[in-house]
């Protein structure tokens, strides 16, 4: 291969159209192989991978070198803008695929299979845990090998546009999980010169999950960015070639750089063009930095939101302060109702019910607790993320190994009960844009009683109040004052009407909330 000015080294070589299997072999700069020595490397900018042999695969059509040959249908669709969003994260290996098999794997087409079940469900973005190709047969994906290939466990590149396409269809975002912090060991970047594109040693001993990309380090003899030329060209290509319509940046705080996260979210979001492209980070603990006026991201993953929440529906605390700062997130700095994103749990953390069993809270009570839980994420501030299969219960403690949904559990009244209350309430945000807005008041607060009441409103007459009840105790006839409005009200959860007057008189269970509408 003959070496460009540009540092690239190339060869041409005309094929007929068919499928091809290639490698490269390089004199590596590694610092872990002897000085030059020659080493095997499939191309880092590989869109196939062949596991069994480790080539990379390109395919040959009409003289040109192509991906698939999928077309879009339904790229004309409107999709929903970022203060809608209702995001559903899942992981696409254990979302479903052979229900009755608990070790059947599951596929895109097995995701696009369950989408009426989503639209029923009501949430408007699917986030998918990363599906760029990693080694093995499973892995919750954060160990990226190649970053131009998808994950061939789950399906074709066709596999995973269709997915796209049809959650395009039913006016579902797709926003993908992006690890640009870190590459796998073996990735191969880090055979060809590791020293070239990553930092030589993990900048954070303790939160280190591979070679981490070096975003500072510039190429003077070509003028270039090496990493970031690289991950320019793969969110880019993403994208491009798959119609996504945002990312979930993982380890930001890792990153460390913001000024790479500005340029990247810049080129996603020129190349997304007109339609809609949410960007947001997980960066733990949350800052309000890297989303208010002069940071790089439209939101940022909400931790303190899902601590402070479970520790109270749990009974571990109760701590009005704590309270309203999650539930109202421009009380802890952020700016807006799209920079944080609230979740009772995500993949990183046990379901609820877990938690709850941990401290021996079964059954009703389990259930009655986080249908709270669900109240508060649905009329907080902020855009609400639910853990696949916490909308109906799901009990398994959270593994690396696979573990698949247990979707038997939706025969069981207190599941599906649960799945409704979930709908009803995401039902109401849709319908109800105080939910989509800034504005909140806690209107009546009573520390000793364990009740906190909030209202959130729009400039357009809609109006929403809330009023949770953290403690053990049944409060029969319980006062609430300063209501926001008198007269006529409707009480979502439990579809009945209420008048108030300057005040209301309401019975409120334990652990429960109350949504009202104003009529």
């Amino acid at each position: 291969m003959e070496k460009g000015k540009d540092g690239y080294f190339r060869t041409k070589v005309e094929l007929e159209d068919g499928v091809y299997q290639y490698k490269f072999r390089v004199q590596s700069k590694s610092w872990f192989f002897e000085p030059d020595q020659w080493v095997d490397v499939i191309d880092p900018y590989a869109t196939d991978i062949d596991n069994p042999t480790q080539n990379a695969v390109v395919r040959v059509k009409d003289g040109q070198r192509i991906l698939d040959t999928y077309v879009w249908q339904h790229d004309d669709k409107p999709l929903p803008s970022d203060r809608e969003l209702v995001i559903y994260e899942m992981h696409v290996g254990d979302f479903s695929g052979g229900e009755d098999d608990p070790h059947a794997r599951g596929k895109y087409k097995h995701v696009v299979e369950k989408l009426d079940y989503l639209c029923k469900l009501g949430v408007n973005a699917i986030e998918l845990m990363p599906v760029k190709e990693y080694p093995g047969d499973h892995s919750w994906g954060y160990n990226p090998r190649h970053f131009f290939a998808t994950e061939s466990s789950y399906g074709s590149t066709e596999g995973l546009k269709k997915l796209i396409d049809e959650c395009h269809a039913k006016g579902i975002r797709v926003i993908m999980d992006g690890i640009y912090n870190h590459s796998e060991a073996e990735s191969p970047l880090t055979q060809i010169d590791h020293d070239y594109w990553y930092h030589h040693e993990p900048r954070d001993p303790d939160n280190n999950w591979g070679p981490e990309f070096n975003y500072e380090f510039y190429d003077e003899n070509l003028e270039t960015y090496p990493a970031r030329k690289f991950i320019g060209d793969n969110v880019r290509f993403w994208v491009e070639e798959f119609h996504i319509d945002g990312i979930r940046f993982d380890a930001a705080r890792q990153i460390a750089n913001y000024d790479f996260m500005h340029w990247i979210v810049n080129e996603a979001k020129q190349k997304a063009s007109m339609k809609p492209f949410y960007t947001v980070a997980e960066h733990i603990p949350e800052t309000t930095s890297i989303t208010n006026v002069d940071g790089p991201m439209d939101g940022c993953w909400h931790d303190s939101f899902y601590h402070d929440v479970l520790a109270h529906i749990c009974g571990d605390t109760f701590d009005l302060e704590r309270l309203k700062d999650v539930i109202d997130c421009k009380r802890q700095g952020f700016m807006g109702a799209t920079n944080v994103v609230n979740y009772l749990t995500n993949h990183d953390h046990n379901h609820l019910m877990v938690e709850l069993g941990d401290r021996q809270i079964f059954d009703e009570e389990a259930f009655r607790r986080i249908r709270l839980g669900v109240a508060l994420l649905m009329t907080a501030v902020g855009v609400p993320l639910v853990w696949m299969g916490e909308e109906f219960g799901e009990y398994k403690p959270k593994t690396t190994e696979s573990a698949k949904i247990e979707w038997g559990l939706l025969g069981n009244d207190l599941n599906r009960n649960l799945f409704e209350y979930y709908k009803g309430l995401i039902n109401l945000r849709k319908h109800n844009h105080a939910l989509y807005t800034e504005n909140i008041d806690f209107f009546h607060e009573n520390p000793e009683a364990k009740v906190v009441a909030y209202t959130r409103w729009n400039d357009e007459g809609s109006r929403v109040v809330v009023i949770a009840n953290f403690s053990e105790n049944f409060l029969a006839g319980y006062r609430v004052d300063n209501f926001p409005a008198a007269g006529k009200w409707h009480e979502w959860t439990g579809n009945y009407d209420l008048e108030s007057g300057e005040d209301m008189l309401l019975d409120i269970g334990p652990y429960e909330a109350k949504v009202f509408v104003w009529q």
